[in-house]
């Protein structure tokens, strides 16, 4: 069963406390120094979180109880999403299981004509590995739409097709998702943009938990090196893992550049971390839904932001 959460019925328009999307910061990682928002507010209890809602008036005393996909749903209603997706698409799995080191995603993606991509190609480039569903980046495009550009790189073939059909229905310009291996296809994908590479993001990546699949985790040495080659001077890379040993393993990647790294605290202590470096809050102003999924079971999200130094 999945998680719950526990609402009021018969409101029109829930606020939900440290769910809902916080605007004001989806330009930060651009931002020098960085500023964070405030932790998202959440109360467990036996994997249940209660939120109270008001509508101005008595209380609804009826409850009704939703899931966490009801809970994205809320936090990314306002992109208007369309459930009506194409026949030939069919039912979308978001847990399929793909193997990254198979032959079919062994070969690098061809490189796209980025003026036929982008109305802008000379924009600031946020490439985010392993993009999901796709809807944390158009929520981050449809708030930037003259300022950056933005790449979703994912593997499933169904996720992608179907966060093309949402780019097309909202007729967004400076957003485009590849069905294409990062491993295989980052270097040559970003070496040809013809803007500035500004921001890399890396968020809940599969653990992949078995020792003798470590070797599929996408953060390996060859993509770290490309990412560091390829960021622009203060250019950024955002990870996060709900699963502390991959975390760890994505901290331990990055961490082995310090000369050309370094962690966001080390240049703005304002930045808030725990005793172990890992950030108290989540500061692109949305949470992912894997985010979403494993705060409302009580786990916590391990992140670190790396900024170049030249």
């Amino acid at each position: 069963m999945g998680s719950w959460v526990c609402l009021p019925s018969g409101v029109g328009s829930v606020r939900v406390p440290g769910a809902l999307p916080r605007r004001a910061l989806s330009a930060l990682l651009l931002q020098n120094p960085i500023s964070l928002l405030p932790s998202y507010q959440f109360h467990h209890n036996r994997r249940r979180v209660c939120a109270s809602a008001s509508s101005g008036a008595k209380e609804l005393q009826q409850q009704q109880y939703l899931r966490s996909p009801d809970l994205v749903a809320l936090e990314y209603a306002d992109l208007n999403l369309t459930h009506k997706i194409s026949e030939e698409l069919g039912h979308v799995r978001i847990r399929q299981h793909v193997n990254p080191l198979s032959s079919s995603l062994s070969v690098p993606v061809e490189v796209p004509d980025w003026n036929q991509v982008f109305r802008d190609p000379t924009l600031p480039l946020m490439v985010d590995i392993g993009c999901g569903s796709g809807r944390f980046l158009i929520w981050l495009a449809k708030r930037n739409l003259v300022m950056r550009n933005y790449l979703g790189l994912e593997i499933r073939k169904k996720l992608v097709k179907r966060a093309e059909f949402w780019v097309k229905d909202l007729s967004l310009s400076n957003i485009y998702f590849m069905f294409a291996n990062a491993t295989t296809s980052f270097q040559q994908l970003v070496s040809t943009y013809p803007g500035p590479l500004m921001l890399v993001s890396i968020l809940c990546p599969d653990p992949y938990f078995k020792k003798r699949h470590h070797k599929r985790r996408v953060v390996q040495k060859p993509l770290v090196d490309s990412i560091v080659s390829n960021l622009m001077p203060s250019g950024q890379v955002f990870m996060q893992s709900d699963v502390l040993e991959v975390a760890l393993d994505m901290r331990n990647q990055f961490d082995s550049q310090p000369q050309v790294l370094k962690h966001i605290h080390e240049i703005d202590s304002s930045v808030l971390c725990d005793s172990e470096g890992w950030m108290l809050s989540n500061p692109m102003g949305i949470r992912t839904e894997r985010e979403i999924h494993a705060e409302l079971e009580g786990a916590k999200i391990y992140r670190r932001i790396y900024q170049k130094q030249m």
